[in-house]
């Protein structure tokens, strides 16, 4: 299937990562739904793309609430008539407290989005995929480098990530039947407003406070485009794309 018939969903598509997924993808040919919790920084991407008319969808979502979840799907498949890609992207962090100061809604804020989120979406894209003709797809998640190895008083981070990686295994194997083919992307440093602090100095494992090196995030891009590109009977199940000298490799 050519790239302009193809569609796929970003979730958390208005900055960061998700931008640089959406812009990749479009730029690609694919017809993309961009969703996110802010119509504004969705319709910039879109401009910025420059992608032709009914190539580019933009939905306000929020990915906790069920209903909203369901909402997205429905449009999609209604817009575009299926559904070849969902890169589950939105995620949020907690504050950088001690792990005995965290609120049990701080915890839980951050389960619901990068966590339940992701199953959420997973869910409807199988019912979507399973279904369509051509039948499957695939789903890439975003793990982040969190998924390996946690950074200073990051519990509720760290601890989804590391449960996106389950997320990520079990529908490789449930979607088998489906032909629909998981993968999950690792990221490390990428240079967005979320991470822009690295260069200004973050906490480290020894306790002191040390600047990072960034990469551009147009990288991460072009490595989703690439896992995107693939034939359904190839598959990257795990790719860590990071800056090279950020402190993860080794002991440093």
């Amino acid at each position: 299937m050519a790239s302009r018939d193809r569609v796929a969903l970003v979730t958390g598509a208005g900055t960061g990562v998700g931008r640089a997924a959406a812009l990749a993808l479009l730029g690609d040919g694919w017809k993309v739904v961009l969703a996110g919790r802010r119509a504004e920084p969705l319709q910039q991407v879109i401009a910025e793309s420059k992608a032709a008319a009914g190539r580019a969808l933009a939905v306000i979502t929020d990915v906790t609430d069920p209903d909203s979840v369901a909402a997205m799907f429905e449009q999609t498949e209604k817009t575009f008539g299926r559904l070849d890609l969902l890169f589950n992207n939105a995620g949020v962090g907690a504050p950088p407290v001690n792990l005995e100061e965290l609120t049990l809604a701080q915890w839980q804020a951050a389960v619901n989005t990068n966590l339940t989120g992701p199953f959420l979406c997973t869910q409807h894209a199988f019912r979507i995929m399973k279904r369509q003709t051509p039948r499957g797809g695939r789903i890439i998640n975003n793990g982040s480098i969190s998924a390996h190895a946690p950074r200073p008083n990051s519990a509720p981070y760290t601890s989804t990530k590391h449960a996106i990686t389950g997320l990520t295994k079990s529908p490789s194997l449930d979607g088998r039947k489906y032909d629909i083919a998981c993968g999950q992307i690792d990221i490390g440093n990428a240079h967005t407003p979320m991470a822009a602090r690295m260069a200004d100095g973050v906490p480290q494992a020894d306790g002191s406070i040390r600047a990072e090196p960034l990469m551009d995030v147009e990288h991460v891009g072009s490595t989703i485009r690439y896992m995107a590109s693939l034939p359904l009977d190839a598959n990257v199940q795990f790719v860590t794309i990071m800056a090279t000298k950020m402190p993860f490799v080794g002991r440093g």
